[in-house]
């Protein structure tokens, strides 16, 4: 399988299902030792069993997918769209209509079982203790209802095993079908979708297919089962059984418009819901900007908006849930109520065996017909609009890629030509991405691509690579092509399954390219070594280590071409340097490449260089070509002609400035004398979070989880009420019942009564009507009030429970401090808050109230029995105690096996999610089917959880039921043993109850288990609202509102650490930034440059102090402090909204100020021509830019920020010469009043700062003004500046040394305080 993703598979067990016999195949008795385990300790995955053949994922996807290849085939050629539901139809018909069969004897036998209780009770009404013949009748019957309540037990769940099990083969097909079609969509589809969508079809809407084959046949069984009880009801009270059957009716269409307007409010709320998880996925993956930004609160409105609009609608569907439950428990009463009432009028007189024949006719077919049928047309309903919903995606633009096998002469021969090439990535604009772009590479040639934000770059590979369709042009690529994406992406594994990507190890090749990609100390650092296993997203790597991995993944891959996007950006000059000679130029020294960088100091390396601008090709050539023909590029190379002219007189002059390749690399080598392995020695060490394991919570759960879920919801009267109301409801309907019992036994009374009061007896039946029917009519009235009061009031305090329980882990999420989200993948956070939440809203109510009413009616119907027949409550003693050890014997396996199944459900999503974020790579890799498998072999551990979750809950409800059949049997025969004390209206009410309980108290007990798995949800969920929280927004201390007017920053013995127990990253730094002074912050990645920031903003509290003109830090609010700094981040993040809540999100400032603030940063342009300027709505985090504009939308909102403290992180990585020159002069401008701090990876941008801070393992190693710094030869930005090369570090020196003689000499004075009165001298700054 998949050897280089961790085979996720342990050793499973053989399936002992596959091998069973009839008898355990019937009880289930196969599952009996993994229950012996799991009441013995934890289970764990390595105890499920393997997955059986035909329910393997890759076997069902691949059968269905040529269904639907069929059936879009046969689409296309009649010209109509295709049916998914057909292709559905046509692969599992066959299998499923055998199931079919099942239903109909069960239902039938549910019809017969009636006719035998009716028989029974009429012996006990015409008793004759003489007549032998009828009582050994009556024995026959009285077994006949306990067989076929037997056989109701087995059958049913024999039947809703298979059922299941055909529904979740539908659904994992589905999954299969939705992954595949995910990895080939074209750059147009992923327009029309988001990863959110893609993650929903694959979480909510196959799960439809899990609940509609369960009901499914009871469309056609349903209808047959009425007719037949009519028919039953007909000879038994005649034509008045009309009367009930039509109320029936009534309530059929009644439930199925409840059903109706459901669906319709499930997809309002899906939609809502779907817009709640996108903009949490994006509080969570941008949390740290919002931090820095203190842009909580309007985050916190937009989710908790949207949120109120989801509660709203999910409100209004659970009360209709609850007409629907409560119309389902009072259907009965009015049913009978009605046939009753014309049965009597109609001048009948009422008999016990009549009563409780109706009655259990009734009951029999008012499941199927109220709850079953109107369940199946539901959820076919919902079904179809999930197909239609999986169908739309299936038929979305896919992207089809030639690939033709070359041979081994070819090979040699590897190319890239491109000829005239116009591309558009949306039609709908009329400018093309790219024009008339042409050029030719060859084997061993680097093509160099640069050129300013947006030019189409990337665009340019993407069209290489296949990804981006040419419209006009030739492309031809001869050989296997491999790429680095420009941002990296790395996949949940090991570094070094990242690295293989599916080729097998040779560690000669691995070593290698470790050393190229200088891997090499960061490999001897992890725990693990590249064993280590990388969180979701590479959460445990830096940006620098993620870059490289990505580097080298691609590296290793012994393809034929290479495309890399700008794989130096992301990491410091040092490293990319070494990156460039020992990889670029190294290893794939023989290969034709195309690099895309920013970086100019590598252009004269390349043989080709190609300058873009808005998609032109402005100029093509080698280096010398386009020096002379002096086009545009110049600007872009300013610095570099400045070098030349340093160089030139440093040197012997050579006649023309061109060097062969070869002459280069030589030349690089001997100038970095230094052997390789010192050189990767050297290089930077850099620190890792680990991931956390998920917490799977054990035991039950206790009583004040309960407690707290509800008074989330309701006040302790409310709870009063409802225990109140309950306890009403349910004697009203025990009462309806009794009543008729009694009303018959009087009416038994006068059939035999003395012949001397004949005339009265007449009398009093005439007298009784009215009395009898008056006090039933009350009572069906009162339990109809109780029934609706008491679950519309439950619903309500539920959802608000929900309710309450979402804006507390929302808001315990925004405050608590960044490193919980270091630890916790996002998959996981957002788990709670679709999985866990979605539970709290919509199933745990339903599924609380439910368990309520039927806890209830099992207290009530062994209760009446007991009142009837006291001695019942011999046998039931000990069938509770059955009862209760079993339910506790099951819960502890079913618990873990449900929490293995929730906790195996998520690698299936995180791979989706990852496989989507890298899906470039994956196709550029050709490794499709290589992902298809890892997902198969995840949706198969899944599947494994599934299949045991189904089969353990069917292993508890057979022996339950087996129960309740031994009660049944009980009562029949005892009735008959006790014959001569009992009246038929006792023997009628005490059988028919006891039948009742068959489905019920397994029902019940199931629901109760359901309810406690499903706390867990809660649990989870309380747990997040618990979470620590960092200091508070706001406090009492204020600072003056002008603060910090001048921006004096001072560090007083900073220490700073990740975690309270992890290792200390800043060590006692204690330094001074002076107002407006320009700061850089230089050191080895690793060094500790981000985390000096991460203390400033106090993500995680330092320890030391921090003044900011005077004011400490610590003692102030979050948001005072956060909101006067500003800061440009590493990964520019923009969020989903409007281009006017991405600058302003408090809507602070006026129009005007945004546009000055785009047109500082020069983006007014492409902003104005977006549809609708500043109200356009931005694709998933901003992805409608590229990450250079994204970079100056950051840079725009610092600006509308006007804070005296600007702080700028790596910003200028991955933008273009341009760009960064613009950054540079916007900051030099706008923020001259300002303290600017800046950490930066290219030396040029900050050699001209005042005062440069060298950080080396957190500690400052020296800070002065630059010029004097690189006095000192043995210092580290000496070294620095020398490795960026000769003619770049004789520029810098000359930079730096002009600077500081600009510079007044008042600047001078040295703000590197002794540590012996260093405090002192801060003290008297600071003040």
């Amino acid at each position: 399988m998949a050897i280089d993703m961790e085979p996720i598979n342990k050793d499973a067990k053989s399936n002992p299902s596959a091998t069973a016999n009839l008898f355990s195949l019937i009880f289930f008795c196969w599952l009996n030792p993994l229950f012996r385990i799991g009441s013995k300790r934890r289970l764990e995955e390595d105890d499920m069993f393997k997955v059986l053949p035909e329910d393997g994922s890759k076997r069902l996807g691949e059968k269905l997918q040529s269904y639907w290849d069929h059936e879009v085939e046969k689409a296309n050629k009649e010209l109509r769209t295709p049916k998914l539901t057909k292709a559905i139809i046509r692969c599992y018909w066959r299998s499923y209509a055998v199931l079919g069969f099942f239903t109909f004897i069960e239902e039938s036998i549910k019809v017969i079982q009636p006719v035998f209780l009716g028989k029974l009770i009429r012996y006990f009404e015409s008793y004759d203790p003489n007549n032998m013949a009828a009582l050994y009748e009556a024995y026959g019957y009285a077994a006949g209802v306990s067989l076929s309540t037997l056989c109701l037990a087995l059958l049913h769940h024999l039947y809703f095993y298979h059922v299941q099990r055909a529904g979740m083969k539908i659904r994992i097909a589905m999954c299969h079908m939705i992954y595949r079609k995910a990895l080939c969509l074209s750059s147009t589809a992923m327009g029309q979708t988001t990863t959110g969508q893609i993650v929903n079809l694959l979480s909510n809407d196959v799960n439809k297919f899990d609940e509609v084959t369960i009901f499914l046949h009871f469309l056609w069984v349903g209808p047959l089962q009425a007719a037949a009880v009519i028919g039953l009801l007909w000879q038994e009270i005649g034509p008045s059984c009309l009367a009930g059957m039509a109320v029936l009716l009534f309530l059929m269409p009644l439930q199925t418009m409840f059903g109706k307007l459901f669906s319709k409010y499930r997809s309002k709320t899906a939609a809502l819901t779907d817009n709640r998880i996108r903009t949490m996925n994006e509080v969570v993956s941008g949390i740290r900007i919002i931090k820095m930004y203190a842009w909580e609160k309007p985050f916190a409105a937009l989710v908790n908006d949207v949120r109120r609009k989801e509660i709203s609608k999910i409100m209004s569907s659970s009360y209709l849930r609850g007409l629907n439950m409560a119309s389902f428990f009072t259907a009965n009463k009015i049913i009978l109520f009605v046939t009753f009432t014309v049965y009597v009028l109609v001048g009948n007189t009422i008999s016990a065996s009549r009563v409780f024949v109706a009655v259990s006719l009734y009951s029999a077919v008012r499941l199927t017909v109220t709850l079953f049928f109107p369940s199946a047309i539901e959820k076919v309903s919902e079904t179809a609009i999930s197909i239609r919903r999986i169908k739309k995606f299936l038929l979305l633009h896919e992207l089809v890629k030639t690939h033709v096998p070359l041979s081994q002469e070819e090979k040699k021969e590897a190319s890239v030509k491109i000829q005239d090439l116009v591309c558009y990535w949306d039609k709908s604009l009329d400018a093309p991405t790219l024009q008339n772009v042409s050029f030719t590479v060859k084997p061993g040639e680097l093509l160099a691509v640069i050129g300013p934000v947006g030019a189409g770059k990337s665009s340019l590979l993407s069209n290489v690579l296949g990804e981006l369709p040419a419209e006009k042009g030739v492309v031809k690529v001869k050989g296997e092509l491999t790429y680095a994406s420009q941002q990296p992406w790395v996949f949940p594994g090991t570094i070094r399954s990242n690295i293989l990507f599916g080729k097998e190890l040779q560690p000669q090749r691995y070593e290698r390219v470790l050393k190229a990609c200088a891997l090499k100390r960061d490999m001897e650092l992890l725990p693990d070594g590249d064993l280590t296993v990388i969180g979701d997203r590479g959460a445990t790597l830096s940006g620098g280590q993620k870059a490289r991995v990505n580097l080298a993944r691609a590296v290793y891959q012994d393809a034929d071409i290479y495309l890399l996007d700008d794989p130096l950006s992301a990491v410091d000059a040092e490293v990319g340097r070494h990156l460039f000679e020992q990889c670029i130029c190294g290893i794939l020294k023989e290969k034709p490449r195309i690099l895309v960088t920013h970086q100019l100091q590598y252009l004269k390396a390349a043989n080709q260089i190609l300058v873009l601008k808005e998609g032109h090709m402005v100029a093509h050539g080698t280096y010398s070509e386009l020096q002379q023909s002096g086009v545009d590029f110049t600007s872009l190379l300013k610095k570099d002609e400045e070098e030349e002219g340093v160089v030139e007189k440093g040197e012997a002059p050579r006649s023309p400035r061109i060097r062969t390749l070869s002459q280069n690399s030589s030349r690089s080598h001997s100038s970095s004398v230094l052997s390789v392995k010192d050189e990767s020695d050297q290089l930077p060490v850099e620190h890792v979070h680990t991931m956390v394991e998920e917490t799977r919570s054990e035991g039950t759960i206790g009583f004040r989880m309960y407690w707290k879920y509800f008074r989330a919801g309701a006040n302790v009267v409310m709870l009063i009420m409802l225990v109140l109301l309950n306890l009403l409801a349910q004697t009203f309907y025990i009462l309806h019942d009794w009543w008729l019992s009694y009303w018959a036994t009087k009416q038994e009374m006068l059939n035999f009564p003395n012949v001397t009061l004949t005339n009265s007896a007449n009398t009093t039946q005439q007298l009784n009507l009215d009395f009898y029917l008056g006090i039933y009519a009350g009572l069906t009235g009162a339990t109809i009030i109780f029934g609706f009061m008491r679950s519309l009031f439950m619903f309500n305090a539920l959802v608000r429970a929900a309710e309450m329980l979402h804006s507390r882990m929302f808001n315990s999420i925004l405050r608590t401090p960044v490193r919980f989200f270091d630890i916790n993948p996002i998959g996981r956070i957002l788990n709670r808050f679709s999985k866990d939440i979605g539970y709290l809203d919509s199933l745990l109510p339903w599924t609380f109230v439910d368990f309520i009413q039927v806890f209830l009616q099992i207290i009530g119907v062994v209760a009446v029995a007991s009142s009837v027949i006291p001695w019942i409550l011999i046998p039931v003693l000990p069938l509770l105690i059955c009862f209760l050890f079993l339910r506790r014997y099951f819960l502890r396996t079913s618990r873990d096996v449900k929490r293995i199944e929730s906790t195996t459900r998520s690698p299936v999503f995180s791979h989706l999610s990852s496989s989507l974020q890298g899906l470039w790579t994956i196709r550029a890799f050709k490794a499709e089917e290589r992902f298809q498998q890892t997902f198969d072999a995840h949706q198969d551990l899944h599947s494994e959880a599934w299949f045991l979750f189904l089969t353990t809950s069917r292993w508890f409800a057979v022996r339950l039921d087996g129960m309740c059949c031994l009660f049944v049997t009980i009562t029949a025969f005892g009735c008959l043993l006790l014959k001569d004390s009992m009246r038929a209206g006792d023997v009628g009410l005490a059988l028919s109850y006891s039948v009742t309980l068959m489905g019920m108290f397994q029902w019940g007990v199931r629901q109760s288990a359901e309810v406690e798995n499903m706390m867990t949800s809660v649990e989870r969920v309380l747990e997040y609202t618990e979470l620590e929280s960092e200091a508070p927004w706001e406090t009492q201390k204020r600072p003056p509102p002008d603060w910090p007017n001048r921006g004096l920053i001072t560090f007083d013995k900073v220490n700073f650490s990740y975690a309270s127990d992890g290792p200390v990253i800043l060590k006692n730094i204690s330094a001074m930034f002076r107002p407006r002074e320009k700061v850089g912050i230089v050191g080895r990645t690793g060094a500790g440059k981000s985390s000096l920031i991460s203390a400033l903003f106090r993500l995680m509290e330092p320890e030391g102090r921090i003044f900011v003109d005077g004011v400490l830090t610590s003692e102030i609010g979050l948001h005072d402090l956060r909101q006067k700094m500003s800061i440009i981040p590493q990964d520019p993040v923009l969020f989903t909204g409007t281009m006017r809540k991405n600058l302003d999100p408090f809507g602070q400032h006026s129009d005007l100020d945004l546009w000055n603030a785009l047109e500082e940063v020069q983006l007014k342009a492409a902003v104005e021509e977006l549809p609708s300027k500043l109200e356009t709505e931005l694709a998933e985090s901003g992805s409608n830019f590229s990450v250079g504009q994204r970079q100056l939308v950051c840079l725009a909102r610092a600006i509308l920020r006007k804070n005296r403290i600007l702080i700028i992180d790596e910003a200028t990585a991955n933008v273009d010469p341009r760009t960064d020159e613009l950054i540079q002069k916007t900051i030099r401008e706008k923020f001259r009043e300002c303290t600017v701090l800046t950490i930066a990876h290219r030396l040029n941008t900050i050699i001209d700062s005042d005062r440069i801070l060298v950080l080396d393992a957190g500690r400052i190693h020296e800070y002065d003004a630059p010029h004097v710094l690189l006095q000192n030869q043995n210092g580290i930005l000496y070294k620095m500046v020398q490795q960026t090369g000769k003619a770049e570090a004789a520029s810098l020196l000359q930079t730096a040394k002009q600077a500081y003689m600009n510079r007044s000499p008042a600047h001078q004075l040295n703000g590197f305080a002794t540590t012996g009165d260093g405090s002192l001298v801060i003290f008297e700054t600071a003040l």
